[in-house]
């Protein structure tokens, strides 16, 4: 069999794998005791005595999942819808490294998943250096035009969460070319060939073509939107193929400043693919497009606008190490959180029990507390990082979890006094709770739960790849989703990041030009005895990280393999200032999922302690995590996606 004939067989038996019948996995071991334990029963779901409870659509034995558990040797790849995952497959079984398949995830992904995110959207990065035994992050987040200020909104209404107006720099290609610059091994072209061959066309599915056809109203605000959107005039139906020829054109045009420089050598010609947008013709129109619309970014916004390789923040729980982008997303907040956590014996209160639940959710509502008062571009403001996750705030911090009583106010500290040097001059302090946009929302009440909850269209997805020499490769790209502006012809949807800004003066997060946003994206790599196992990401908004944390916990300290602890119920806290639409703070609010739900006496229980219990949607906590895990002994890959939201994973 020649070659090419066995990596078409290979891709085509991997892609059959990652959507067999459902399987039955068992639990891992535990890591950290001699004796390896069995995996604690799953979370009750048994109502009072006499009472029927919710159980899942499906029954399934314990230690069963309905997607099975992926594994391999060779690679592994898992991301938001199977197009994505088959992108960053390909790269894999045609011998590029990690970083190359997550990069021509990072390229493919937005022209399938373009509800949750597009091209002129954001992509922030984090690599495990097999080679290097490091972290790295990439930016991966555009800043504001220059343009921008808050002036140009009005402080009553806030910045909108859609429109031309809304839109940062682009900064997904910028990051993708310098990871492959960097630490890929493959050329643009060979990494955009997925998405360049899906731009031409691919089969739509239900859930794209449902968001377009809620957003056609919005959609057809813009001609440039309609025409690529709505072809003949009405949104594709399911199952018919859907061109988007001006995004082709761009990555052809792109591919084709890489070809034309290649007698320069690799890192040149990926400088000059980079350059045919951000500083050539493609730019150019792109700009025009976008103040046509009436949007304010400029050719200089694009040219000043450079990725960078930047240190990421850790912390250390037991035998992991944990690592985030910095301060200018949500990430540092989720370490926060473990180190409070780690004060407490997890495991002997129970998984999902009232006094587990109690406990996490109060140990993110003190975390995100200081996210909204400190967090911000730390080029444009100081961040008291070493404070923030030094031992001594976080215990002084864990003091304040009442065990029997849910706390509804917001309550940041002063990590300052742990900084370990005098504060800055106008070092922000904690904002108050109504100004600048950030709005004490009542509680939603029962006939209407979830009420200001961003619409679903508004989200993320997600990208993780690792390979046989320990690479390891995490993204969490979002913006620029349905309803987009497309600008001009360039086939390129514009971001909405802008309104993740305050407009409150003095606050870190406060809009101003050039500068980054503090964003939910938070792509996650964790180290176990200083070596690479997991690459881990989701959607969800402020939710990310609390998904990310239940995952990391099943799998650490309840001894679950990858599947089984992607599908465990899960909760979310609204008990922060959202990123998004508003900004309202939702005092105590707090979504069990159903199986959760149904269990009466747990909601009882935490009732009884003061929190705002909410149902939330059925297999729908509005996060979907894809992980990639690897074994230290074995060298075994596994791959987990969520069914929550048909993600997909696939190994070799």
């Amino acid at each position: 069999m020649c070659r090419q004939s066995r990596l078409v067989a290979a891709l085509w038996l991997a892609v059959a794998g990652a959507f067999m019948p459902t399987s039955r996995s068992h639990a891992q071991p535990m890591p950290e005791p001699a004796q390896p334990e069995p995996s604690p029963p799953a979370a009750s779901t048994a109502g009072p005595a006499g009472a029927p409870a919710l159980q899942p659509a499906v029954a399934l034995e314990e230690g069963e999942t309905f997607y099975p558990v992926v594994r391999g040797r060779r690679g592994a790849v898992a991301a938001g819808s199977p197009f994505t995952a088959q992108a960053g497959f390909r790269i894999l079984l045609a011998g590029g490294n990690a970083v190359d398949a997550g990069v021509a995830m990072l390229l493919a992904g937005p022209v399938t998943e373009f509800d949750m995110y597009g091209f002129g959207g954001e992509g922030p990065i984090l690599i495990y250096l097999a080679g290097r035994n490091k972290v790295i992050a990439l930016n991966g987040v555009g800043f504001a035009p220059q343009a921008a200020t808050p002036g140009l909104f009005d402080a009553a209404l806030g910045i909108p969460g859609e429109g031309p107006l809304s839109a940062v720099v682009p900064s997904v290609l910028d990051d993708a070319i310098l990871a492959l610059a960097r630490f890929g091994t493959r050329s643009f072209c060979e990494v955009s060939a997925p998405a360049r061959e899906l731009a031409e066309g691919f089969p739509i599915d239900e859930r794209v073509s449902r968001r377009i056809e809620a957003e056609a109203g919005a959609l057809r605000r813009w001609p440039s939107s309609e025409r690529v959107f709505l072809p003949s005039g009405r949104p594709p139906l399911p199952g018919e193929v859907f061109a988007q020829r001006d995004l082709a054109a761009t990555l052809r045009a792109v591919c084709g400043a890489e070809k034309k420089a290649a007698a320069k050598g690799r890192v040149a010609a990926l400088a000059a693919a980079r350059d045919a947008f951000y500083r050539g013709p493609l730019g150019r129109e792109f700009v025009r497009g976008a103040r046509e619309a009436g949007g304010v970014l400029s050719e200089a916004d694009l040219a000043a606008f450079a990725a960078r390789v930047e240190q990421p923040v850790s912390f250390a729980f037991g035998e992991y190490t944990l690592y985030k982008p910095g301060y200018w997303t949500q990430g540092p907040a989720f370490l926060h959180t473990l180190g409070i956590l780690s004060l407490f014996d997890l495991r002997g209160m129970g998984l999902n029990s009232a006094a587990y639940v109690h406990l996490v959710t109060e140990a993110m509502k003190l975390a995100y507390a200081d996210r909204d008062a400190y967090f911000g571009d730390p080029d444009f403001v100081r961040v008291p990082a070493r404070g923030y996750l030094s031992p001594d705030y976080i215990r002084e911090r864990a003091r304040l979890i009442d065990p029997d009583r849910a706390s509804l106010e917001r309550r940041p500290g002063d990590p300052w006094k742990y900084e370990g040097g005098p504060a800055a001059a106008g070092t922000p302090a904690p904002p108050p709770g109504e100004r600048g946009g950030i709005r004490r929302s009542p509680a939603p009440g029962g006939e209407n739960p979830g009420a200001g909850r961003r619409p679903r269209s508004h989200d993320t997805t997600s990208m993780e790849a690792a390979d046989a020499r320990g690479n390891l490769f995490s993204a969490t790209a979002s913006g620029a989703w349905l309803p987009s502006v497309i600008a001009g012809t360039t086939g390129i949807p514009m971001s909405e990041r802008l309104e993740s800004f305050l407009l409150e003066p003095g606050h870190p997060n406060v809009l101003a030009p050039r500068k980054r946003p503090r964003i939910t994206l938070t792509p996650t790599i964790v180290l176990k005895n200083g070596r690479p196992w997991m690459a881990i990401g989701t959607v969800g908004g402020d939710y990310q990280d609390q998904a990310i944390l239940q995952v990391f916990l099943d799998l650490a300290v309840f001894g679950m393999n990858v599947q089984q602890a992607i599908e465990t119920p899960r909760f979310t806290t609204d008990h922060l200032v959202d990123s998004f639409a508003g900004h309202p703070f939702r005092p105590g609010v707090l979504h069990l999922e159903p199986r959760l739900y149904g269990d009466r006496r747990l909601v009882r229980a935490l009732e009884n302690k003061g929190h705002v219990i909410q149902p939330a949607a059925t297999w729908d906590t509005g996060t979907a995590p894809t992980a990639v895990l690897v074994n230290a002994g074995t060298r075994v890959i596994e791959a987990g996606a969520d069914p929550r939201r048909h993600r997909a994973a696939m190994a070799w």
